[in-house]
């Protein structure tokens, strides 16, 4: 292999990697020479993988014939292997007849001195992933190692997205049906009772039954309409409505709506605005969804004869909406979980109070939309306070979205059906 007159490549300044990882090239040659001149050429040589901020460098490992290339790929498990075409004994095609059996990532580069169409056309076929043709300088090998490592890399971070999508998919299943499974094994109890001519009999009995699975169907239904909501906010296909939106009219709305369950437990809201109205350019439906989960929760969560304070303000150039109660309050440890998906804080105080375990997680993506940050401020037997930070400027409508039917506009015709 004719030397390279100029010196190894070095990489670009201020483009340095965070990590490094090393991978195995197995070289399979005949020739002692060839083998010498391949892994001097690879010596030292490192590949950056800008897309993921890392330099790959590389192991070396030599076999002299197909048999000892086979026992190498059994014992080293490399990465890449440059395999002559034409070996003694078991030949470089009967190498890679050989790893089609098995399940492996491996790359394979052919070299050989008889190149032809017909020869890569071959090699190709049988899983080759590159072909050099002898002789070949050292610029040519490390441009092909390369391209190598680019597409062993990317095929490896497939892999890996596509095995933690499995994951977060079997893992958000599993809470979904655990979610699903006890109001539907409370509902079927209930149904039973019913069922029961004597406990039917008591009106008051059957009365209890059937308001105690309206509750349960209601919040199945609340989870149902979460979900819609976030699956499309996350997919990036709601579509979205920017226009000037007044907050303290989708306040009001929001404290119209809660009004029968507070006056059933005499719980007082009080909407205070210290800079008169503020209106943003936002989606209506998606500040309606952040509103309804505030003020809902902290109807929900409070005590009985207390009040809810909602106040919206300017922080120029941002808006601040604070929404607090006079509840059961949490800990600092149940705050820091307060925002994942599926989580709802359980202890005596909440066991009877149903929901998603979402709307605290869409509250915080919408916000994040919007540039903006959620947090909490709460204590135990005191109450809560959750301030929603708005930057109006960084609204902008999702590319690619239009015709959609947004997660609330199908609340809404859920709820109109």
């Amino acid at each position: 292999m004719p030397e390279e007159p100029e010196g190894e490549p070095t990489p670009e300044p201020g483009r340095a990697a965070a990590s490094l990882e090393k991978l195995k090239i197995l070289i399979v040659d005949d020739e002692p020479g060839m083998r010498t001149a391949v892994a001097r050429a690879l010596t030292g040589f490192t590949v950056s993988v800008d897309e993921i901020r890392t330099i790959v460098s590389f192991d070396l490992i030599q076999a002299a014939s197909g048999e000892e290339a086979v026992l190498k790929l059994e014992s080293e498990k490399p990465d890449l292997m440059l395999l002559d075409h034409k070996l003694p004994g078991i030949t470089g095609l009967d190498v890679l007849a050989w790893l089609s059996d098995r399940k492996t990532d491996i790359l394979i580069i052919m070299m050989t001195a008889y190149a032809s169409i017909e020869a890569a056309v071959t090699a190709t076929k049988k899983g080759a992933f590159d072909f050099l043709s002898k002789p070949f300088t050292p610029a040519e090998l490390k441009a092909s190692v390369r391209k190598a490592v680019g597409h062993l890399i990317a095929l490896r971070r497939a892999r890996m997205l596509e095995e933690e999508r499995r994951r977060v998919r079997f893992q958000f299943i599993s809470v979904l049906a655990h979610e699903l499974k006890a109001p539907l094994a409370a509902i079927e109890g209930y149904l039973y009772v019913l069922k029961d001519p004597i406990a039917c009999a008591d009106t008051a009995t059957r009365n209890l039954a059937v308001d105690r699975c309206l509750i349960r169907l209601g919040g199945m239904r609340k989870l149902i309409l979460d979900l819609l909501d976030l699956t499309r906010l996350e997919s990036g296909q709601r579509k979205r409505e920017v226009q000037d939106v007044d907050l303290g009219e989708v306040a009001r709305s929001s404290i119209e709506t809660m009004t029968p369950d507070a006056s059933a437990r005499d719980i007082t809201m009080e909407l205070s605005m210290p800079d008169g109205a503020v209106v943003i350019p936002a989606d209506r439906s998606e500040i309606e969804i952040v509103m309804n989960n505030l003020i809902s929760n902290a109807v929900k969560y409070n005590r009985d004869g207390g009040s809810v304070g909602i106040t919206i303000s300017r922080r120029s150039p941002r808006v601040l909406i604070e929404v607090s109660d006079t509840g059961i309050g949490m800990s600092r440890e149940e705050s820091a979980k307060l925002f994942k998906e599926f989580v709802r804080i359980k202890n005596q105080k909440t066991r009877n109070i149903l929901g998603s375990g979402l709307g605290l997680s869409i509250v915080q993506k919408i916000a994040n939309i919007y540039g903006g940050t959620v947090e909490v401020e709460s204590e135990p037997d005191v109450g809560s306070t959750f301030r929603v930070m708005l930057n109006p400027g960084a609204t902008a409508v999702s590319p690619g979205t239009s015709g959609e039917v947004s997660g609330h506009e199908l609340v809404k015709l859920e709820r109109e059906a």
